[in-house]
């Protein structure tokens, strides 16, 4: 009886594996989406390693772009920096990709990230503002920037020449001003990597049509806690742009840096909406 009962059981099994392996059961793998970063001011690819790190662990396809005078960039002068040049340099990025692409900007690249969508609207499948400047066609940053009266940002920019070519920040009120949420080692590593901030581009407008940059799908997170660009601001740019799809992060202007898995967890509900 046992032995009958098992020459049935390894007859079923075989039955089983046989006619698995008749089918096609290739696992299908939702394809990843593709992420364009673009960094804020003052700011490089370095800050956004832990983000990077986690979308990629998950198979996503992500691209961190260093803007001219950004990063690692030494030779770069300031003085020939522009707007355009950013939006370019983007632009370049996104043209390698054979996608469509989630187009991020943090702070002053809110401006770069409008710009670049005005040009290559139909390239971009949704783009997110974290904690940024988001312009009215004609506004530069320099012209948002001077309305937020609470900024602690503002209170303590130093240009380092008449021209606005380069603009320094108090360095004892650097970690206050983006990160004042992260860890020790956090602040330690932001004042470690802080260089002179380009001045040209913060006075130069973008200009944006409803039919290129208001065709693009876009969403805003605001951080909270921001004490760069206010939350006041925020919600006042928000208003103003019309925008309705917003989340927010109970962060400091860097949650890139103080929450990476929460921004990251935000920007996986962007993308799957």
């Amino acid at each position: 009886m046992k032995k009958a009962l098992f020459t049935l059981l390894c007859a079923a099994t075989l039955i089983i594996w046989f006619g698995s392996c008749g089918k096609d059961h290739t696992i299908i793998h939702t394809p990843g989406k593709t992420y364009v970063i673009v960094p804020g001011s003052w700011s490089g690819p370095y800050a956004w390693q832990a983000v990077k790190a986690r979308l990629e662990s998950e198979g996503q396809v992500v691209k961190v772009v260093q803007l001219p005078g950004h990063g690692s960039d030494q030779t770069t002068p300031y003085a020939t920096i522009t707007l355009d040049q950013y939006r370019d340099k983007v632009i370049g990025v996104i043209d390698s990709l054979n996608t469509k692409v989630i187009l991020i900007g943090h702070s002053m690249a809110g401006m770069v990230i409008s710009a670049v969508a005005e040009k290559i609207p139909s390239k971009i499948e949704k783009m997110i503002y974290v904690g940024a400047f988001l312009p009215k066609s004609g506004q530069s940053l320099l012209e948002l920037a001077l309305t937020d009266n609470t900024s602690l940002l503002g209170m303590s920019l130093r240009p380092t020449s008449a021209t606005l070519d380069s603009l320094d920040v108090v360095r004892d009120n650097i970690p206050d001003i983006f990160v004042q949420d992260g860890s020790a080692d956090i602040k330690a590593f932001l004042i470690k990597n802080y260089k002179l901030e380009p001045g040209q581009p913060f006075k130069a407008p973008v200009v944006l049509t409803d039919a290129n940059w208001g065709s693009v799908d876009k969403y805003f997170i605001h951080t909270l806690q921001d004490h760069a660009v206010t939350y006041i601001l925020q919600k006042r740019e928000v208003a103003a742009a019309g925008l309705t799809k917003t989340y927010t992060i109970n962060s400091s202007h860097s949650p890139f840096l103080s929450r990476p898995d929460s921004l990251t967890i935000l920007f996986r509900q962007i993308a799957g909406n």
